[in-house]
C-alpha cells in the first residue's frame, strides 16, 4: 500500500487525480489532500508518507519552494503540472517522475510502480544503516555508509581525504581524486564520521591523517592531494591540539 498525499491549488485537478487513482490496480492510501501547501508543510510535520503529488504553478507558493522545505527528504515526489517547462528543475529536486495534466492513466501506473521501487529501496537503506554490519569486525576501522543515487556506498575512513559544502548538498573527495556528490547536508556528513575527521571551517571536514602541511600565517592547511583548505579562527587551536 502506497500512503500518499495530494497538493494542488485547484480542487477539480485533485478530483481527477483521485480517481485515476482508485482505477489503476495498484493499492494506495490518499491520507489527505491540500490546496495550500503551507497546510501540507504542516502535516508532513507530525505525519510520514511514501509519497506526494504535487503541482508546480500554485499561487500560495510554487511546487520547488515547497520542496526546499524538505531536505533531504524520505518520501518520493511526482510533478504534476499542465505545462512541460519544468522537467529540468524535477530533475534536479530528485523528483520521481513529471506527469502532465490531463494524466494519462498509463503514465500514473508507472509512476506508482516508481514508487513501489522508491519504498522499497528506502526500506532497505534504513534496514542496512540501522543494522551492526559496520560493526562486524571489531579490529577493522568502521566503514562509512553514504547514500547515493538509491545505493548505499561503504567507504574506508582512509579513502576521504575531506567533504566540501554546498548548501544542501556535500562533494566527498576521495584519494583516487574522484568525487562523490550527495543530496546530505555536510552535517549529515559529519555524523557518520570518526575522530579521525575534523569540521576545520563551516564548509570543509578534513581527514587528519592527509593534513601534509600547516600555514599558521595565512590559515589554511594543505592535504596529500594539494588541496588547500581554510582554517575558521576559532577551530586553530583544537586542530594544533589533534594535530
Amino acid at each position: 500500500m502506497i500512503r500518499l498525499l495530494i497538493i494542488d491549488d485547484e480542487s477539480n485537478a485533485i478530483e481527477n487525480l483521485i480517481w485515476e487513482l482508485k482505477n489503476t490496480n495498484i493499492p494506495v492510501d490518499i491520507l489527505a489532500t491540500f490546496l495550500s501547501p503551507t497546510e501540507a508543510i504542516k502535516f508532513l510535520k507530525s505525519n510520514s508518507v511514501d509519497a506526494i503529488f504535487l503541482d508546480i504553478e500554485m499561487p500560495e507558493m510554487d511546487g520547488f519552494q515547497f520542496l526546499a522545505h524538505f531536505e533531504p527528504r524520505n518520501f518520493a515526489v511526482i510533478i504534476t503540472s499542465a505545462y512541460n517547462q519544468y522537467g529540468i528543475n524535477a530533475i534536479k529536486s530528485e523528483c520521481l517522475d513529471y506527469l502532465q495534466k490531463p494524466i494519462d492513466s498509463d503514465d500514473l501506473t508507472v509512476a506508482l510502480q516508481k514508487i513501489q521501487k522508491f519504498k522499497k529501496d528506502q526500506q532497505l537503506i534504513n534496514l542496512l544503516e540501522n543494522s551492526n554490519l559496520n560493526n562486524s569486525y571489531k579490529n577493522t576501522p568502521k566503514k562509512i555508509n553514504i547514500n547515493l543515487d538509491g545505493k548505499i556506498i561503504y567507504l574506508e575512513p582512509e579513502e576521504i581525504v575531506y567533504c566540501e559544502s554546498d548548501g544542501n548538498y556535500t562533494t566527498i573527495h576521495l584519494n583516487t581524486g574522484k568525487s562523490l556528490l550527495v543530496t546530505q547536508q555536510l552535517k549529515q556528513i559529519e555524523d557518520k564520521l570518526s575522530d579521525e575527521f575534523f569540521r576545520i571551517h563551516n564548509s570543509y571536514i578534513v581527514n587528519l591523517n592527509k593534513i601534509t602541511e600547516y600555514i599558521k600565517a595565512d590559515g589554511y592547511v594543505i592535504l596529500c592531494n594539494s588541496a588547500k583548505i581554510p582554517v575558521s579562527r576559532q577551530k586553530k587551536a583544537i586542530l594544533l591540539d589533534k594535530l
